[in-house]
């Protein structure tokens, strides 16, 4: 080989080894800049039904501890004022609804978009404060106007429910008091304020030694679908996306199974 042959051979090869190397530094900015873009980070606004208080506190920090940089921020309310809240253009991430009625008030404006998915499902229990003093023994005791009872109102997710379950037992329920989330009505079980009242399962479970729950064969009657979906103009849309995946994975299901929620 002349030595003309040979200098054209090394420089051509030089070229290759060179244009390999600008390959490899290319492809690995490439990839450091797609991890940063995929990566969750910022405030996530939720709206949650009051009766998963419990159980999306806890999945909110076991999700910052996942994501660090993130932030979980909650309203919990009864499902038909979240929906309300929303629709008013309140800034929302991600919706879950204790059933499906008040998420589709939400989509049907368009301010949910896509298909919620149902992840949980709960059921009414009767709550009576520890010892049970007013001696309620089940549905029918609801009826008399000498004990003192406390519902949800029927446009909440549990009152809606309640209703069901007293028209399954011919029962004509006596209500004291008509308050806005299960919450409020969990509280005055364990003040003692009343004598009995509907909540969910949940709720008897998380309220620990401080009520009793007595369970009705017509709570079947009135299974709630919880169905969660992120907001369509979720201000943290990637967030919101992540939240929801959260708390559809096995660690969320381990977390919401242990409260006493059914798996759909």
């Amino acid at each position: 080989m002349s030595t003309t042959v040979r200098a054209v051979a090394v420089t051509a090869a030089a070229a290759l080894a060179l244009a390999g190397c600008g390959s490899g530094a290319q492809t690995t900015t490439s990839s450091s800049t797609t991890s940063e873009a995929s990566k969750v980070t910022g405030d996530i606004t939720v709206f949650a039904a009051a009766s998963l208080t419990e159980t999306f506190t806890r999945l909110g920090k076991d999700f910052e501890a996942a994501n660090p940089g993130t932030k979980v921020k909650f309203n919990f309310a009864g499902s038909s004022a979240l929906a309300q809240q929303l629709n008013q253009g309140a800034p929302a991430d991600v919706f879950a609804s204790a059933a499906p009625a008040n998420m589709k008030q939400v989509t049907d404006t368009g301010t949910i978009t896509g298909t919620p998915t149902t992840f949980v499902r709960n059921k009414l229990e009767i709550a009576v404060p520890k010892g049970n003093p007013g001696k309620i023994a089940g549905l029918p005791d609801f009826a008399d106007a000498g004990k003192k009872i406390a519902l949800c109102a029927e446009q909440v997710p549990c009152g809606a429910a309640a209703k069901k379950v007293f028209e399954a037992a011919g029962v004509t329920p006596q209500p004291d008091t008509l308050e806005q989330d299960v919450k409020a009505v969990l509280t005055k079980v364990s003040l003692g304020e009343v004598d009995g009242a509907l909540v969910y399962k949940t709720d008897v479970k998380a309220a620990g030694d401080k009520v009793e729950g007595i369970d009705f064969a017509e709570a079947d009657k009135a299974v709630n679908d919880y169905p969660i979906a992120p907001v369509a103009k979720a201000p943290n849309a990637a967030a919101a996306k992540a939240f929801v995946d959260f708390v559809l994975s096995d660690k969320g299901k381990s977390v919401l199974s242990a409260a006493g929620f059914v798996s759909p």
